[in-house]
């Protein structure tokens, strides 16, 4: 099947670029589908074709009848789909890894002696290297998300359109050069069907993750986007608040009307004893 060291190396650079969903989903295809792929699938059809027999003995029917039955074997098939759903993920470790190579060489001209006020400074990292998932990095990932779902779900339908799901044990042909109807047998179709099954269940998985991690990243997208300021009448009980009656209600007046009586109270206790004041000053100078 190859050696999947390479494609793990790349995929685990991610890890540090995605978020909780994305890093479930990172294990999901580690351990459920390139290990257990690696490990059992390619041992289970390691003699299909060896272990496909029809009732005749007609040259070239049976190589005729499996190319029918199989036009593509499952163990390619599923490498196929570990590949192409891998590709949008590599995609955009390629553009965070621009992002981070472009503001490296931001923060490099920023410490410089003679930098100029006017530069750029980096908006998607920061000194630790950290990426954050936002702007056009959010775009980047949202697409190579969307391009993940469509593939994932075009592989699960393209293999019910295949194979379908259960392996029956024999498979009956009428292709040239056989000269009648022949009955063909599958080796060991109950342990194929249950890796056929395993397989679709662990697609549908992922495919579900990739959903859900949609929605998260749409639903937090909404949460931190600052919230519209409407426009509200003030007045002069909610200063600090954009917001008020227009016009002034009963309690608004009863307090306009207590603060008037407490202003002119003061105003006649003031004069009072201003006068008194001015009284004792004429009586101690005569």
């Amino acid at each position: 099947m190859g050696d999947w060291g390479f494609l793990s190396s790349l995929l685990d650079k991610v890890q540090s670029h995605s978020t909780v969903i994305g890093k479930i989903w990172m294990s999901v295809l580690f351990l459920f589908r390139i290990m257990v792929l690696g490990a059992g699938a390619e041992s289970v059809w390691g003699d299909e074709q060896s272990g496909f027999l029809c009732n005749t003995q007609q040259p070239g029917c049976e190589n005729v009848c499996y190319d029918w039955t199989f036009p593509i074997s499952h163990i390619r098939f599923w490498v196929l789909q570990i590949i192409f759903v891998s590709t949008p993920t590599l995609i955009y470790l390629g553009h965070v890894m621009h992002v981070t190579h472009k503001e490296n060489k931001m923060r490099e001209n920023l410490a410089s002696p003679g930098c100029a006020s006017t530069q750029k400074h980096p908006k998607y990292t920061n000194e630790k290297g950290k990426v954050k998932i936002k702007g056009n990095l959010l775009g980047s990932y949202l697409a190579q998300l969307g391009a993940k779902i469509i593939i994932e779900a075009a592989f699960i339908v393209g293999q019910y359109y295949l194979y379908g799901f259960i392996m029956v044990p024999m498979f009956p042909c009428s292709k040239k050069p056989c000269p009648f109807t022949v009955e063909c047998y599958m080796s060991r179709p109950t342990e194929k069907t249950i890796f056929i099954i395993f397989m679709l269940v662990v697609a549908c998985v992922s495919l579900l993750l990739n959903v859900l991690e949609v929605f998260y990243l749409l639903v937090s997208r909404s949460r931190c986007s600052p919230r519209k300021r409407s426009h509200m009448i003030t007045s002069a009980r909610h200063p600090a608040q954009l917001s008020g009656p227009m016009w002034p209600t009963a309690e608004d007046a009863r307090q306009a009307n207590k603060m008037n009586m407490d202003f002119e109270s003061g105003q006649s206790t003031a004069g009072s004893l201003n006068g008194a004041k001015e009284e004792k000053k004429l009586l101690s100078g005569h």
